[in-house]
């Protein structure tokens, strides 16, 4: 219980910061766009937050990268 709430609080933190650099970025995000950030595994939100940093587009920072 206390681990995954632990981690739980973990990925919700890493969305924050994430919304708010890709608003900051792009400006305001589509609900699409936020549904996908919500849902997403903290493996994932790490992958884009280091897409973000070359990203040029919102498009990028979803990109795979392999």
């Amino acid at each position: 219980g206390i681990r995954q709430g632990i981690s739980q609080g973990i990925s919700q933190g890493r969305q924050d910061v994430l919304i708010k650099l890709l608003t900051k970025r792009f400006g305001q995000l589509t609900p699409q766009v936020l549904g996908r950030l919500q849902k997403a595994k903290t493996a994932q939100l790490d992958a884009w937050a280091e897409n973000f940093v070359d990203a040029q587009t919102l498009a990028q920072v979803f990109r795979k990268v392999h």
